[in-house]
């Protein structure tokens, strides 16, 4: 049968701060969702019963909160993604869906049409495209690949497109 595995010892060393001060150092840094928080300090070797409390005293103060990340979280990068990406990067980082939907929702049409279009700006730079079919295809997917609906990409491209002879119903 052969020889039975030994169990191996972590060798890293005892954290030497509480939980709860590591925590709060990591919050300090940048906001952290729930689940993110608990992963890092079970990373630093955190016994479970530390982090629950941890967790429970940061919550608790107001300094952890994923209703409160997510909203955070989608204002500041609602500047450069659409719903769909943020809202799968927190889905991500733990955050419940129904958290992550109110988060998005509280961003609004109008904020996502404005940075797309700012976006789809940056992206076009000088270029001159030959159609509006052509702008669509080259703005148009990137800014599809960043989470913005073809709607709001429509919109956005729509802004660009200086209206020539070939109008945006390509």
């Amino acid at each position: 049968m052969g020889p039975l595995p030994v169990p191996r010892r972590s060798t890293k060393p005892a954290p030497t701060v509480s939980a709860f001060d590591a925590g709060l150092r990591m919050i300090v840094g940048r906001d952290h969702s729930v689940a993110e928080l608990r992963r890092k300090l079970g990373r630093r070797g955190y016994p479970d019963v530390e982090i629950d409390a941890a967790q429970e005293r940061l919550m608790a103060n107001g300094w952890l909160g994923d209703r409160r990340f997510a909203e955070r979280y989608a204002r500041r990068r609602s500047r450069s993604l659409g719903p769909m990406a943020i809202s799968a990067e927190l889905a991500a980082r733990g955050v419940d869906r129904e958290l992550v939907e109110a988060a998005i929702e509280r961003l609004g049409p109008h904020t996502q049409y404005l940075a797309a279009h700012k976006l789809a700006d940056k992206l076009a730079g000088n270029t001159q495209y030959a159609s509006y079919r052509e702008l669509l295809h080259s703005v148009g997917a990137k800014l599809l690949r960043r989470g913005f609906s073809m709607e709001v990409v429509r919109k956005a491209c729509d802004g660009l497109w200086p209206g020539t002879s070939d109008e945006p119903t390509a």
